[in-house]
Formats: structure tokens, C-alpha cells, sequence
């Protein structure tokens, strides 16, 4: 019987390192096995969340040092509000709870907001360890420079929508002059709140998304130039729906900073553009008839280089299991 629990045992390991990805680089597995890994980097990924939700919990009344706490980061843009236009309670100004249980979701939205935020390398990281045995060492260093300048332009769309947050809630809050009063409850006051951080953070994806197309090839230098207009126009009716209050300030501080990232990455193109027509005048291929055969290198590259691909079994096999 030892010995018989002692054979499962040892079988359950040797499972476990065929699935794990340092025993197993190229990413050689079954089906089953395939799924178990995403069952695996899953459950990494929403531990991450789940942790850093619990910091931003503690967080939402914590003082760290000079640090001010997250409630007092999520308040601020309220408080702001001249105090004849907002509710204020005798301690000063605090939000509006209705129902007994608001402010403990209040404060559990908003930390795991911001937990998500500050671990996001974690779960992250668990998304592309995933997919990189499936990717060439070419798409690895795409994919990562992707990744890395993905999270700061989010982080700076969120930054700006934050630094605007206020004046535009003043503007929206002072019409009726004296015949209103603002007493916004906590959770209405976080949700527009979060919702405008987030479509700043994924609007500020756009222009890596055109100079990654740009670098596949499917977006040309020309085609940007020619669509310059259309495309700023596009911007800031996109901006006039997507934000959530319709207020000018965030309407075009959003258009205004798209139509910058965009300019950018128009250069970013033209640039990449000019490099590789340069490269091909220095190897000839402008020289070449319609009917000629381009100068590519066909020697076989190694197998580090290849990515896995599917077998008939339902797993995945590298090159070495091809020849």
C-alpha cells in the first residue's frame, strides 16, 4: 500500500512538470494538459487580484506614510466642489451612504480596482506566460514591448482623467446656480468616477494599436497620412460619446490627448516606414522584375526559433518532433 501511494504520488509529480513550463519550454502538450495550464495561470491571476483587492481594502482608510489614503484620493475631487454647492455633515465633507451596506461595497469596489491596478504585473505576467511557448522569439519581444507600454498608457489615461476629474465635476454641479445642492451617494459618485478612469485608461490603447499594425504590415505610413483628418475627426466624436459626464473638460482633454498619441504614432510609422524601404533598396528588392524571386534567406532556422503547433492528438509538438 506504501509503496502502491508512493507510485501516485510520484505519478501526480511528474504530471505536474510535464505541465509546467520551465520542464517543458516548447510548450509540448496534450489537450488536458493545456487546459490544466490555463486552470493554473487562471487561478494565479485572480489570486493576484484578489490580493491586491485586499490591500486596496485596507488602503481605502489607511494613511502610508506620506501617502494619503485611498478614500481620501477617491473624496478629493468632490470635496473640491465650492461648499455652497455640496452637502456637508458637521465633521466636514463626506459622502452620501443611503443603505446600510453602501460604504462596505464602496470601499470593496474601489480596492480592488486598485489592487488590480498595482499587482497588475503579477496577473499580467500569468496571461503571457500562457501564450509566449506558442509565439516566435520575434512575437515574444513584440508581445512584451506591447504589454510594457500598454500598462503606461493606461496608467496615464487614468492619471489625466483623475487631473480633470474635478473641474469637470464643478462645471457639471454649478448649473442651477444656488437653487441646487450636491449630495451625491458614495456609490454614484465611484462608479462615474471608475468609469471615466477606465475609458481613459483603453482610449489611451489606440495609438499602440496603430503602430503595432503598422509594424505587422497591415497599416501603411501613406494610409495614415491620407486618413489624418478622418481619423481626428473620428477622435473627437468618439470623445463627445465615450465620456460619461458630456462635460467639455473631459470631452476634450480626452480628444485633445488621442489626437497627440495619434500624431505620435503617425511618426512612430513613417519612421518604421522609411527604415524598411531603405532596407529594401540596400538588398535589391526594387530591382526586381514582377516574375523574380525575392532574395530571402531559406536556411532553417533553430528550433528555439519555432513555435509550437498543434499535433493530430490534440496536443502541441515543436520542430524537433516535426523532422
Amino acid at each position: 500500500m506504501a509503496e502502491s501511494a508512493s507510485g501516485n504520488g510520484d505519478s501526480r509529480r511528474s504530471k505536474r512538470r510535464r505541465r509546467s513550463r520551465r520542464a517543458n519550454p516548447d510548450g509540448t502538450m496534450t489537450l488536458i494538459e493545456h487546459i490544466y495550464e490555463f486552470r493554473r495561470r487562471l487561478g494565479f491571476a485572480l489570486l493576484a487580484v484578489v490580493l491586491g483587492g485586499i490591500i486596496g481594502f485596507f488602503w481605502f482608510g489607511t494613511h502610508i506614510g506620506p501617502i494619503p489614503s485611498l478614500g481620501d484620493l477617491v473624496k478629493d475631487p468632490y470635496c473640491a466642489i465650492p461648499p455652497n454647492r455640496r452637502l456637508d455633515s458637521a465633521e466636514g465633507c463626506r459622502l452620501l451612504q443611503t443603505v446600510p451596506f453602501e460604504a462596505f461595497m464602496t470601499q470593496l469596489k474601489v480596492g480592488i480596482a486598485a489592487g488590480a491596478v498595482l499587482l497588475s504585473p503579477v496577473w499580467l505576467y500569468q496571461i503571457w506566460a500562457f501564450i509566449a511557448p506558442g509565439l516566435y522569439s520575434k512575437e515574444r519581444k513584440y508581445a512584451l514591448t506591447f504589454v510594457g507600454f500598454a500598462s503606461v498608457l493606461f496608467a496615464g489615461g487614468a492619471v489625466l482623467a483623475y487631473i480633470l476629474f474635478p473641474h469637470a465635476l464643478q462645471l457639471l454641479m454649478g448649473f442651477g446656480q444656488d437653487a441646487f445642492v450636491t449630495a451625491l451617494t458614495a456609490d454614484k459618485y465611484i462608479s462615474f468616477l471608475l468609469s471615466l478612469l477606465i475609458i481613459f485608461g483603453i482610449s489611451f490603447e489606440l495609438p499602440l494599436l496603430v503602430v503595432m499594425l503598422n509594424r505587422v504590415g497591415v497599416v501603411k505610413y501613406a494610409q495614415l497620412k491620407k486618413w489624418r483628418r478622418g481619423i481626428v475627426f473620428a477622435l473627437f466624436v468618439f470623445a463627445a460619446f465615450a465620456t460619461p459626464g458630456s462635460d467639455p473638460f473631459s470631452m476634450l482633454g480626452l480628444a485633445g490627448a488621442l489626437t497627440v498619441l495619434f500624431e505620435i504614432a503617425v511618426q512612430l510609422a513613417r519612421i518604421h516606414d522609411r527604415r524598411k524601404d531603405r532596407e529594401r533598396h540596400d538588398e535589391g528588392w526594387d530591382q526586381l522584375a514582377d516574375d523574380e524571386a525575392a532574395p530571402f534567406d531559406y536556411t532553417p532556422s533553430t528550433v528555439d526559433d519555432e513555435p509550437s503547433t498543434p499535433t493530430a492528438s490534440g496536443g502541441r509538438s515543436s520542430t524537433d518532433d516535426v523532422t
